[in-house]
């Protein structure tokens, strides 16, 4: 049985790879896309040979399941009209804008019997999972500290305008490497301290931040979160975790698997990927999951852990002071 499958807008540049993800596998179809945007709607459906559907009740109804790839403050709202008219859910990450919305969200799963995914493929990296594989088997003995990046260029648009967006790259890039730890430690962040700010000139919006966190584990973390890639920079940006044990180092870097392309036409160097892709494993085990009934591997509540990271950071940046997540309201 073949799972029917519509997004829910392109606003969000991931929805096009997974896009051409689902249209690889013989066990689900892309019936077809909604986009408040119309124009760019009809251009999608017509690249990926699928449907546009100008209202989303048509759509839900023409479906199993969903992926939202809207701006993240209409997640919730798209989220809970699917989940209430039935529909599975994949949503890209951060889950929500705001605590309370996360968890509307998953609430309206849950009453309605559906799932709810959040979209963290960097777990699908085969890199990030033989890590997680050394931790969780204590090859590296007891875990005392883990050091995180996820830099990457300013992706403009609506991603700095904090009214669409719920932030800047606090928001948008913590909540990668926070559900990596999360995953890797089988732990929770118990306070977070953070600066954030404007430091390559992004107007009204926060640009780069750093963030310490104690978890109930012990574990001390750090991260960098910024969008400190300049655009001439051959690539997007980076996650990568120098993970300290008691019986060793290990380093990691998710998209270490690269080419070094010189090309004329993008008057720059690049590098582009040869290895495996994870969004097509965020895909695979989404699909996965629902054609076996199996519980999905990514859940809301993991969705609104990580979230809530960002939103104790940027509380703990403007009060200058420790955050205890307890007073995130989880």
């Amino acid at each position: 049985m073949s799972l029917k499958v519509g997004i829910l807008s392109f606003a969000h540049m991931h929805a096009y790879s997974y896009a051409r993800s689902l249209k690889a596998r013989p066990d689900a179809q892309l019936v077809g896309i909604w986009d408040a945007d119309a124009e760019r709607g009809n251009q999608v459906a017509t690249q990926f040979g699928t449907s546009f559907y100008a209202g989303t009740p048509a759509l839900l109804q023409a479906v199993d399941a969903v992926i939202i790839c809207s701006e993240n403050l209409y997640h919730a709202p798209l989220a809970i009209e699917a989940a209430r008219a039935g529909k599975h859910i994949l949503c890209e990450k951060p889950l929500a804008t705001t605590v309370a919305d996360a968890q509307a969200m998953i609430a309206a799963a849950r009453e309605s019997g559906v799932q709810l995914m959040t979209a963290f493929p960097v777990r699908f990296a085969p890199a990030v999972q033989r890590a997680r594989a050394a931790v969780v088997e204590g090859r590296l003995g007891r875990i005392l500290a883990i050091k995180g990046t996820n830099r990457g260029s300013n992706p403009g648009g609506w991603f700095i305008q904090k009214e669409l967006s719920g932030g800047g790259a606090v928001m948008d890039h913590t909540v990668h490497v926070v559900d990596l730890m999360r995953w890797f430690l089988g732990a929770e962040v118990a306070t977070v301290y953070a600066e954030a700010g404007t430091r390559f000139g992004t107007p009204n919006c926060d640009d780069a931040g750093t963030l310490a966190m104690r978890f109930d584990s012990g574990v001390f973390a750090t991260l960098d979160p910024s969008w400190s890639r300049p655009a001439a920079y051959p690539t997007w940006g980076d996650v990568t975790m120098e993970i300290v044990g008691t019986n060793g180092t290990l380093t990691l870097d998710a998209f270490a698997q690269s080419l070094t392309v010189y090309n004329n036409d993008a008057m720059k160097a690049q590098y582009l990927p040869w290895g495996s892709d994870m969004d097509t494993g965020l895909v695979d085990a989404f699909v996965t999951a629902l054609t076996t009934g199996q519980p999905v591997p990514i859940t809301g509540e993991d969705g609104l852990a990580a979230m809530a990271v960002a939103l104790a950071a940027y509380r703990s940046s403007e009060e200058q002071r420790v955050i205890p997540l307890a007073e995130v309201a989880l």
